[in-house]
């Protein structure tokens, strides 16, 4: 695997993460997150770039599978949150404009798709903002 398709893997896999935050924010992941997340997986995520993981299948499925994955372990959302900050602040190349709209795109609708924000998902978006502006975290 070269170093780009290893990059973009773990880009894909810190954005499960990030979204994983998002839906868990509240202490619990609703069927109608998950529908949102897969949506916007195929809507937005698939046309991205053409990288493909290990087996052959579009790399943005991480997304998918390491979502499901920290769902089952059931992680916390805090700690997701700071993996995909961590990501991001190591790599901001990956991340242009058109990558934090759709992030932000993303992680807003989870965040509405069930009963609109809470608090706690309010919260973990303003943060969100504040690292995709640049204006820390």
């Amino acid at each position: 695997m070269t170093y780009v398709e290893e990059n973009g893997n773990e880009f894909y896999q810190s954005l499960g993460k990030l979204f994983f935050s998002v839906a868990m924010a509240d202490k619990k992941v609703r069927p109608a997150e998950v529908k949102r997340l897969k949506e916007d997986v195929k809507k937005y995520w698939l046309s991205v770039d053409d990288l493909e993981d290990g087996f052959g299948t579009d790399a943005a499925y991480q997304i998918e599978i390491v979502f499901d994955w920290l769902q089952q372990e059931e992680k916390n959302s805090w700690w997701c949150y700071g993996e995909f900050e961590d990501f991001y602040k190591n790599n901001p190349e990956r991340f242009d404009q058109k990558i934090k709209g759709l992030i932000w795109k993303t992680a807003d609708g989870i965040a509405s798709s069930f009963s609109g924000k809470n608090k706690s998902e309010l919260v973990l978006l303003a943060k969100l903002k504040m690292l995709l502006q640049g204006k820390g975290a």
